[in-house]
């Protein structure tokens, strides 16, 4: 036997995965002198067991699930988008615009424009590696790499010069007037009995979550998808078939782009009402690791991206209420991708030979 059933692929791989990180991470927080008990129990706490950290769980979970479909989308055509982070502060900068110069008469008029805002401003910024690459051979991971710098210095400049109030030094946008502002889950009539406080989590996790089954559709119901896929899988074989790589590369990595962008009406529009520096946070190299747990499904990537808004979270409450530093959700993100990533095969690996032993001793 050398592969495994469906569902142990599907889910058996990823937990066991998760095992070997959380026991790892355990055995490092006993390395610094601290206890690991303590802290599950304070990440537990802090991030799932009371109503202001289901908040902001569901707020880096919002984040981290249009950056994870950013990256599934364009690996499903085999193109490794890195450049999530530099496409996030773009989309941001989309949706800026959009909310301090259009005279929107309602929030949900507003959501709708900033929101192609900020998909059309993500796409943008990812068209150019996609063309390169398409054109020119330009390696892909490079240039959405040396793209996120580009973002972040252009975005600097226009926040210094250009878009910063008169009289303020902060290198940020105006606020954003009241018509715009979206409701948060606490102002939603039902979840405001859950969150009987302001959060930072908003309606957007809705479009997230609506967004992963576009998603979904598109790569699994649609011809284009289909197409993507093909080309992702053996690109000599896309062109016998009479699949056009440019068109493939270049839509793909608009669409990862878009996706990308489309985070930032989350942090920007919804938590900051306004453009900040670094908006993006990270989120943007976060979605890479949120779509390799996630094995590049919709589903998955909803599901990682949860366990990366409690991790966040978790993390931050590690922070505050115990001696444990907070990098420490770093270690165990770092613990997380390796085991889930670098060390996937090894995993599976480990799996095949129990099955196959199992089934050897079924049969004696």
């Amino acid at each position: 036997m050398d592969r495994l059933p469906r569902w142990a692929d599907v889910a058996l791989v990823p937990l066991v995965s998760l095992a070997l990180a959380a026991i790892v991470s355990a055995l490092v927080i006993l390395a610094i002198g601290q206890d690991p008990v303590e802290a599950i129990t304070v990440m537990v706490q802090g991030s799932i067991l009371d109503a202001r950290g289901w908040g902001y769980t569901l707020y880096y979970t919002t984040s981290f699930i249009f950056t994870g479909l950013a990256v599934t989308v364009a690996f499903h055509a085999s193109m490794f988008n890195i450049g999530g982070e530099g496409q996030a502060q773009l989309g941001g900068l989309g949706v800026a615009l959009a909310c301090l110069f259009i005279p929107w008469p309602h929030w949900s008029l507003a959501l709708i424009g900033a929101s192609l805002g900020a998909a059309l401003f993500g796409a943008v910024w990812a068209a150019i590696p996609a063309y390169l690459q398409a054109k020119r051979g330009s390696h892909i991971v490079i240039t959405t790499m040396m793209f996120n710098y580009i973002a972040f210095s252009l975005l600097s400049y226009l926040l210094v010069d250009v878009l910063r109030p008169p009289g303020k030094s902060d290198p940020t946008t105006a606020f954003f007037p009241e018509a715009t502002k979206i409701p948060a889950l606490s102002d939603v009539p039902g979840l405001n009995l859950i969150f009987t406080k302001a959060v930072p989590a908003n309606i957007t996790l809705f479009v997230a979550l609506f967004m992963a089954w576009v998603v979904w559709a598109l790569l699994w119901r649609t011809r284009l998808g289909y197409q993507i896929r093909a080309f992702g899988k053996s690109e000599p074989a896309a062109r016998y078939a009479g699949i056009n790589p440019t068109k493939i590369i270049l839509l793909s990595m608009i669409l990862s782009g878009g996706l990308a962008g489309l985070m930032s009406i989350n942090n920007v529009m919804g938590e900051a009402e306004r453009l900040l520096a670094n908006s993006a946070s990270g989120a943007g190299f976060i979605g890479i690791a949120v779509a390799l747990m996630g094995r590049n499904h919709p589903v998955g990537v909803v599901l990682a991206a949860f366990l990366f808004g409690f991790l966040f979270q978790g993390g931050a409450e590690l922070g505050l209420w115990t001696k444990i530093p907070i990098e420490m959700r770093i270690v165990v993100q770092g613990l997380v991708i390796l085991f889930t990533g670098a060390l996937d095969m090894m995993v599976r690996m480990m799996l095949i030979r129990l099955f196959a032993l199992t089934r050897r001793t079924e049969a004696a």
